[in-house]
């Protein structure tokens, strides 16, 4: 899917009538535009819009080499200059195989005479007509913040009116010099360019998206505008890889206080590129910051409430910032990444971050899973553990390792169903239940989300003591584990959809019990190995259900 601009276009529209202001690219469009009109019987002959439109001809498209062409800025400003009613809404007009985008923006002049006055300008963006909805939304909403910029610096100091009349001014005297000698090599767009600060921002706007996707502008060197197209920025690690803000808000909605945040640069350089009026609460989480941390803990370190903490790590990942993780630990089990994609830059990349090693090495020592403790050697010096961390904290940051958990099954067989309905000497279960009480059962007690758990925890435990055994190969097993066993079930956590970690966070559970649990009831628990939902989004073209 193609998400860069073809053209980026102003227009306004004022007593005066519609003019095509800026258009970029313009070099190739406007000869072939302009070839026409240039050679006209009568200098003073007027053209009528409307009766251009009727005697156009109709290619089937107006896309040459990636440009915009077909379309001479008459048109376009007939076009863009819609009525004022019109105006503050979202504009999108379909020709041929280009989809142009804009927000038309009305305000009143300034320096005019007329009290009731009024002048509309639009900045449209040019797209391929297949782009996507969630494409298309994203250019709209760069036009919009471009609207309420200039709309701003008019009204604070005439900006926009003083851009226009030198951009208003160099089109009539090229335009008069093509008159009188009759030719029309000239382009206006150029010395446009030159002379005028607003054009050199929309230029740098489109370039800035078709090749960072981030845009950054300071118009009139007093108000910012900053951009980030998503589906641009988050293809630093895989070309072609559409990363849509649907699928950003779905991750961000299946964020856990468990989870961590991954910075993709370093925090001082984020700092440093941070505006001089950004949030003091994002300066201090990206102070805080460090991958061995859950968000819980960031926000207490940080001083910030949960709910902050979950919005600044939106606003992180958004920008290509940061991304999802579980934290850093010993007990973390990863994988090489089924669409890694390992280049000659990349390998030159880990080779100057970590002389002496080679990337296809460390690579291949996760063709299987494996642990940080697998890889942890009790007798390495401790700079040896650092670098292995900073080396797997590298590999993330590049998309080149997938973390596995572990989720767990309740499968109860013939054997272990009956076993479980025998569980006390005296014929009652951890329940309450008698043995010939067929509604108990493991596989039939009701599921419970983890916010409804800590209410619901007291229902589990058992409303009085006894006697209970539970023999698996000849070992008794406590009657606490069996509590323990009926409760996770109870709660929903065995139905494959929880992975340990998710488990112990929520029940504050120790990792050694819930592994006892899984060995003690080895033949009713089944176990499975694959990511986080909340995380493949990040990997996966089409993410995890």
């Amino acid at each position: 899917m193609e998400i860069n601009p073809l053209s980026i276009i102003l227009v306004k529209s004022d007593s005066k009538g519609d003019r095509m202001l800026f258009r970029y690219p313009h070099a190739t469009n406007h000869e072939k535009d302009s070839s026409h009109f240039a050679k006209r019987k009568n200098p003073y002959s007027l053209i009528i819009a409307e009766d251009l439109l009727q005697s156009l001809p109709c290619p089937t498209s107006n896309i040459t080499n990636g440009n915009l062409t077909g379309l001479p800025d008459e048109v376009l400003s007939t076009l863009f200059a819609v009525k004022p009613e019109l105006c503050e809404m979202k504009f999108e007009l379909k020709v041929n195989n280009v989809r142009f985008v804009g927000h038309p923006t009305l305000l009143s002049s300034r320096g005019l005479k007329e009290t009731n006055s009024s002048m509309l300008f639009n900045v449209v963006f040019a797209l391929q007509a297949q782009a996507d909805h969630s494409v298309v939304k994203c250019y709209y909403d760069l036009s919009k913040r471009l609207g309420i910029a200039l709309r701003h610096e008019e009204k604070r100091c005439g900006f926009l009116s003083s851009e226009i009349k030198v951009m208003v001014l160099t089109h009539d005297e090229i335009a008069t010099r093509c008159e009188e000698e009759n030719a029309c090599s000239e382009n206006p767009y150029e010395q446009i360019l030159k002379k005028s600060s607003l054009a050199r921002d929309l230029k740098s706007a489109f370039n800035s998206l078709c090749t960072s996707g981030f845009v950054d502008l300071m118009i009139n060197k007093w108000i910012q505008v900053s951009f980030c197209l998503p589906q641009k920025v988050h293809q630093f690690h895989k070309k072609g890889f559409i990363m849509n803000p649907e699928t950003i808000d779905r991750c961000l909605d299946s964020l856990r206080p468990y989870h961590g945040i991954l910075l993709l640069i370093e925090p001082l350089d984020l700092l440093e590129s941070l505006p001089a009026d950004a949030s003091p609460a994002l300066r201090r989480l990206i102070q805080m910051y460090n991958p061995l941390k859950s968000l819980q803990t960031l926000a207490a370190d940080s001083d910030l409430s949960l709910a902050q903490v979950f919005q600044l790590t939106g606003h992180l990942v958004y920008w290509a910032k940061a991304t999802i993780i579980y934290p850093l630990c010993e007990s973390n089990v990863y994988v090489v990444c089924p669409d890694a994609l390992i280049s000659n830059q990349l390998m030159e990349a880990f080779s100057d971050q970590f002389p002496g090693l080679s990337l296809l090495q460390i690579i291949s020592e996760f063709s299987l899973p494996t642990s940080i403790s697998q890889k942890l050697n009790p007798l390495n010096q401790p700079q040896q553990q650092q670098q292995l961390v900073k080396i797997i904290i590298w590999l993330l940051r590049h998309h080149l390792l997938l973390q596995l958990h572990t989720y767990v099954q309740y499968m109860p067989t013939d054997q272990g169903r009956n076993t479980l309905e025998t569980l006390s000497q005296e014929g009652s279960s951890p329940t309450g239940a008698t043995e010939n009480d067929s509604s108990w059962s493991l596989s039939n007690t009701p599921k419970s989300t983890p916010n409804e758990m800590k209410a619901e925890r007291s229902m589990a435990l058992p409303k009085e003591d006894g006697l209970f055994e539970y023999r698996s190969d000849n070992f008794p097993i406590p009657p606490d584990d069996i509590m323990l066993l009926d409760r996770l079930c109870r709660f929903g956590y065995f139905d494959g959809g929880h992975h340990l970690e998710e488990i112990m966070y929520f029940e504050n559970i120790r990792r050694s019990q819930l592994l006892q649990i899984l060995d003690k009831f080895r033949d009713i628990l089944i176990t499975s190995e694959h990511e986080d939902p909340a995380i493949a989004l990040f990997y996966s073209q089409h993410g995890s259900p």
